[in-house]
């Protein structure tokens, strides 16, 4: 099994924190979807997986025409083995999800929405540089509960004054509409963003680690009693309602990435395409993938097992790690791993280690603490 990953680089304005590669100018559309539905015939050639999950993200997809999307889903289905009943998911903002939007991608493969809700707090929607308000989130949730059962919303926290009282206020309304599944997100600086250039001038101060921890326990707090699974660090679900994508990812399943900038992994190399839009368009018109490659080493193979096996109720298994990487990786887990179950930062039930509630907002430490360096 394995999922695609389609890159729309497009945004009406950009997010004040946001790194992703994009463009706020509309001028190379048509002649982005053209590449990306040749990309998606160029890479067909090579992919003999079954296709379960199809990802439209960005940038922001839902500025796609349902023609294109129609088209492009068309372009995978005719070069892939897509299994019976795919999960199709689209990224979307809340301005964009008008009632006709939605009605016309009822008419579409998608069958999942992904929702940047991200707060219903104006004041730090304003902040990011977020398009949409408060009301249209509401809206917007409203509307796609009309036409798809299966939404998913994104939060972010740890936003600069903006406290406990609104993040209480974003919860509730998780619980008001019954909302399947849940992503939520500490507000994070990245390089080359307007966040980063803000902090850098002592225009803001973002909260203390100490915060964001207190945020971080708050929400799994909530989550937890309102009957959601914390299936992934930062995914909570409704039983029946992981995401298939997300899973996919973190239990290390191939996916092609489609786009300028996207990722792909085909179980032993991850390779990217180039981030710029018309150096990738006249790449693909030209025949070329032009895409870097780094093949994975054994060591890499383990880290990168650790890491995303500790971010998942499914966790890491020693016996696994023994098969397949060798009895010098086993022992480095198994004795790195003491300390941490020692402190109950670690559970462990029989060959099977999961990050506990107490360790959880420390997983990537934890990880980290127990990758190999290089294999002695």
């Amino acid at each position: 099994m394995a999922g695609i990953y389609i890159h729309i680089p497009f945004c009406k304005k950009a997010c004040s924190y946001c790194n992703f590669h994009f463009s706020t100018s509309m001028v190379l559309y048509d002649r982005m979807i053209e590449a990306i539905k040749k990309e998606i015939i160029i890479r067909s050639k090579n992919c003999n997986d079954e296709i379960e999950t199809i990802y439209y993200g960005g940038g922001t997809p839902s500025l796609l025409k349902t023609k294109d999307l129609n088209d492009i889903f068309e372009s995978i289905e005719n070069n892939y083995r897509l299994s019976k009943n795919p999960e199709v998911t689209i990224e979307a903002n809340p301005d964009d999800l008008t009632k006709s939007k939605l009605k016309s991608l009822s008419t579409t493969k998608i069958n999942r929405i992904s929702l940047g809700i991200q707060t219903l707090d104006d004041d730090a929607l304003k902040f990011m540089k977020r398009v949409h308000s408060s009301k249209q989130s509401i809206e917007s949730i409203e509307n796609s509960l009309v036409f798809f059962k299966n939404l998913s919303i994104d939060l972010i926290y740890g936003i600069p004054n903006s406290g406990l009282q609104s993040l209480d206020k974003d919860l509730r309304l998780l619980q008001y509409y019954d909302i399947k599944h849940v992503s939520t997100y500490a507000l994070t600086v990245e390089s080359k963003t307007l966040l980063e250039y803000q902090i850098n001038k002592n225009l803001i101060t973002m909260p203390s680690d100490d915060e964001i921890h207190r945020y971080y326990m708050h929400i799994n707090s909530f989550m937890t009693n309102e009957g959601y699974i914390n299936y992934e660090m930062n995914s909570y679900a409704k039983n029946g309602f992981y995401s298939k994508n997300n899973s996919g990812y973190w239990l290390r399943k191939k996916y092609i990435g489609i786009g300028p900038s996207a990722h792909s992994y085909d179980g032993i190399s991850r390779s990217w395409n180039i981030s710029n839009n018309a150096k990738y368009i006249s790449n693909i018109n030209g025949d070329k993938l032009n895409s870097k490659r780094e093949v994975l080493s054994k060591v890499d193979m383990y880290n990168e097992y650790v890491m995303t096996g500790l971010r998942t109720m499914w966790g890491v298994s020693t016996t696994y790690i023994s098969k397949n990487f060798g009895e010098k990786f086993y022992e480095h887990f198994i004795n790195g791993s003491k300390k941490h179950l020692k402190l109950n930062n670690l559970s462990k039930n029989g060959d099977l280690y999961t990050v506990s509630t107490k360790g959880r907002f420390l997983t990537d430490g934890i990880a980290a603490e127990l990758f190999l360096i290089k294999l002695k």
